[in-house]
């Protein structure tokens, strides 16, 4: 046990554990290249999205994101690999394990200057081979759901239809919840819904449906269970006998609208990734 790095605390047995949790998504990227399944989900503890290459951080010990997309490309020998990130937090050791390769698409959706030890700006796009391929989109505190789906509509899924990756990897948190204690973000299960469906619908157009999430954030043990059902429904579309008892105060709050200065932020960022992509995508 100890300090693997920067808020990353292990226990004696830590090891084994992240070795599973890491391990789990790795079989979710065998199963849905198998064919076994279309989406996969892998519900495991620690989270990966910080853990860098030479470190591990913020609760993760391996990038276990970052390590299934790698999966796909040496196991499965894939050469488009797309990760969209929407943990409150900036996926920094996702970003950092790919930043110098452009097979792996790395798009990370975050509240600007959320985590105190990383950045995450909308000018961190990669280097050397990999500049273009690294998209981070910083968002004001304080977003709701138009945000998040001006966001992704504007820039997001533009950028995955111009890639067309064979395969989606999702780190999902759920720490942009509204309730959720490390984040300032008032998002609820019906953005996390509407956003599984967005990535879903381009795994159909270009992935052949293939889709793995692996579990991130979210620290409030009332909401986030509510969000994470919502998701799971979307991936298997079914729907279960559990009622979220938010959902119907979506439209009763009011930052779930698109405000004047988040939509100019919005349209900003998309210029700027505009021209990344004129300039370095080939």
């Amino acid at each position: 046990g100890g300090e693997l790095g920067i808020g990353a605390p292990i226990s004696g047995n830590g090891f084994d554990v992240a070795r599973r949790s890491a391990g789990c998504a790795l079989a979710a990227v065998d199963a849905v290249m198998a064919n076994q399944v279309q989406h996969a989900y892998a519900l495991t503890r620690p989270p990966g999205h910080h853990a860098e290459p030479e470190r591990s951080m913020g609760f993760c010990v391996f990038s276990n994101a970052a390590l299934a997309a790698q999966a796909a490309i040496a196991r499965h020998g894939l050469t488009r690999v797309a990760i969209v990130d929407w943990d409150v937090h900036y996926g920094n050791g996702t970003d950092r394990c790919f930043a110098q390769r452009r097979d792996v698409l790395a798009i990370s959706v975050h509240q600007q200057a959320g985590y105190v030890q990383v950045s995450g700006e909308a000018n961190e796009i990669g280097a050397g081979e990999g500049a273009g391929y690294s998209v981070n989109i910083p968002l004001p505190p304080g977003c709701g759901h138009g945000a998040y789906a001006e966001a992704f509509e504007r820039i997001v899924l533009p950028a995955l239809d111009a890639y067309r990756p064979q395969l989606i990897v999702v780190p999902c948190g759920y720490d942009a919840g509204r309730f959720d204690p490390l984040g300032r973000m008032l998002l609820d299960g019906v953005t996390f819904r509407w956003m599984t469906r967005a990535v879903a619908d381009i795994a159909h157009r270009h992935a052949s449906e293939r889709l793995v999430l692996t579990h991130e954030g979210g620290y409030c043990p009332v909401s986030a269970p509510f969000f994470g059902v919502a998701v799971i429904e979307e991936l298997s579309g079914l729907r279960s006998s559990v009622e979220c008892p938010f959902t119907a105060q979506h439209a009763k709050i009011p930052g779930h609208a698109l405000n004047d200065h988040q939509s100019a932020w919005i349209a900003q960022l998309e210029r700027h990734f505009n021209e990344v992509r004129q300039r370095h995508w080939v």
